[in-house]
């Protein structure tokens, strides 16, 4: 296995793979959620380009154009949060290694664990934010982007709600050691609005791919 010498996202796919499947517990599902939303924006930000130019999307040109730009936005912020991501595990991992002898040990150990359990739920809440959005960008792309490459608009819904999907249970695992029960409460309320409409999403991107793909018969 390589020693990790800089961001996971700076790692060749063979090196990060590696990585991902060593005996250590990070990298892991909030990395893979985070890289899965990033692969579902670079999908749409291809569409757009396969889009912008051609002769028989003259009228489209202006959509494609901003929605590339909001793509590409997205597909740099989850790229971040697959390191971000482990970075918070870690940051959960060291405050479980605080001393724990003397009564202000145990408070500032269990602050630290409330500070780190919390940015370990909220990093992959934004993951799936960044998610929904990307669902959003291939929805447009699947109905105004080039004909030729609208199964990569299918491919880039599917990989989106799986982002999204994985970065909830990411969010949940965390929920569950988190004092602050208003928050918890605020987050399982938004983390199941973003199911709701990502499924909702997904099924109408595909029913639309479903019906260009059986015109071309």
């Amino acid at each position: 296995m390589i020693a990790m010498t800089s961001g996971l996202t700076d790692l060749r796919v063979v090196d990060f793979l590696d990585e991902l499947a060593s005996d250590k517990p990070a990298p892991g599902g909030g990395s893979v959620a985070a890289l899965a939303g990033a692969l579902a924006a670079a999908l749409s930000s291809m569409v757009c380009n396969l889009t912008i130019g051609k002769n028989d999307y003259e009228s489209v040109q202006a959509d494609m154009i901003r929605i590339r730009e909001y793509s590409e936005d997205l597909r740099r912020n989850l790229t971040e949060l697959v390191d971000k991501d482990t970075e918070s595990f870690n940051a959960v991992i060291s405050a479980l290694k605080m001393p724990k002898d003397t009564e202000e040990q145990r408070e500032r150990r269990k602050e630290a664990l409330q500070r780190s359990y919390k940015a370990a739920a909220l990093i992959p809440l934004d993951t799936a934010r960044s998610c929904l959005r990307v669902l959003d960008a291939a929805r447009i792309t699947a109905e105004k982007g080039n004909r030729s490459s609208i199964t990569d608009a299918a491919v880039s819904a599917i990989m989106a709600k799986a982002g999204l999907e994985s970065a909830v249970l990411n969010v949940k695992v965390n929920l569950s050691y988190i004092k602050d029960a208003a928050l918890v409460d605020n987050i399982q309320k938004e983390i199941d609005d973003l199911q709701g409409r990502a499924a909702r999403e997904t099924t109408e991107i595909l029913r639309l791919v479903e019906q260009v793909l059986k015109s071309k018969k």
